[in-house]
């Protein structure tokens, strides 16, 4: 596989502007500051980015090559020996435009970002998402959730690139959706925009509920150190939230390499600062596999594992 040529020849179709970058190390695109070098990371700019990213991805599903969709790094854990084949970084991808009772976010745009724009203009509705890391793609794929609300509640509808490699708009339906999940997990498509439904209120009563949110994530550790905040899924069938479960074992502060279960908190996992991706993932599975034996209970992992393990 020859990325240098392939890359050329795209280059050649579409007009090109951005960043590409060979043997990239995304240790310094995730929010868990580790992982190995991706083969080639791309990062389009905005001008070009639907045409040129359209062709790469065509090009490269023809070709085989694999093509990793990049977001914000948040919720992801890459390999130490990195990502094999092509990551689109989509953060040039960003913007927000306010409609009528609505506001469309480009998915590059970060959560932060977006809702600093609803809070300027008044618009609520997104309060919850304040201090989440992340991109707006990625919250959609995910279809995130905290403080009792998910993005879905809010969704009017995405635009994606289909498995055709068309632009399609998908109108919201509630029977595709449910705990963090989206119907877009389950397709090769590529995530565009998305049109979220807000109203106007106080700028005063939108920025206090933020500030309210981003204070509880500082108070529960969530920016002490590099981490991808909650690990598991909380299952309200289990009857508690997975951390007071996975502290109740005895799991917090648990150490591997430079890895460790956040002392504050069991569904966390932090890098204190050397860690390996292999860490945390030992420190996930050996969580997971307590509190099967213990409990007989399967966490189901929030982290999503890339690359080549």
């Amino acid at each position: 596989m020859d990325l240098l040529k392939f890359i050329q020849k795209i280059n050649d179709m579409v007009p090109w502007s951005g960043e590409q970058k060979f043997d990239e190390p995304m240790k310094d695109h995730t929010s868990f500051k580790t992982g190995g070098p991706a083969d080639l990371l791309v990062k389009p700019d905005k001008a070009v980015f639907c045409d040129w990213t359209a062709a790469l991805l065509k090009e490269a599903r023809a070709e085989s090559i694999p093509v990793f969709v990049l977001g914000a790094g948040a919720n992801l854990l890459v390999s130490d020996r990195g990502i094999r084949g092509i990551v689109l970084d989509t953060g040039a991808w960003e913007g927000v435009m306010p409609e009528d009772g609505q506001i469309k976010a480009l998915s590059g745009t970060v959560i932060d970002n977006l809702t600093d724009v609803l809070a300027e203009k008044g618009l609520s509705g997104l309060e919850f998402l304040a201090g989440m890391p992340g991109s707006v793609g990625g919250a959609v794929y995910m279809n995130a959730r905290c403080y009792g609300k998910s993005v879905s509640d809010a969704l009017v509808e995405t635009e994606i690139l289909d498995e055709n490699f068309n632009v399609t708009v998908v109108p919201f339906d509630a029977k595709d959706f449910s705990y963090k999940k989206s119907p877009f997990r389950n397709r090769d498509i590529l995530i565009l925009s998305t049109v979220f439904r807000v109203s106007p209120s106080s700028k005063d009563d939108i920025k206090s509920e933020m500030k309210k949110n981003q204070k509880d994530r500082e108070e529960k550790g969530h920016y002490r150190y590099p981490s991808a905040g909650s690990v598991f899924k909380n299952n309200r069938d289990f009857g508690e939230p997975t951390g007071k479960i996975i502290a109740d074992l005895g799991l917090r502060g648990l150490q591997k390499g430079g890895a460790a279960i956040a002392p504050w908190h069991g569904n966390i996992i932090i890098n204190m600062g050397n860690a390996a991706s292999s860490d945390i993932r030992f420190l996930m599975e050996e969580a997971a596999n307590r509190v099967k034996k213990e409990l007989g209970l399967d966490l189901e992992p929030e982290i999503i594992l890339i690359g080549e393990w």
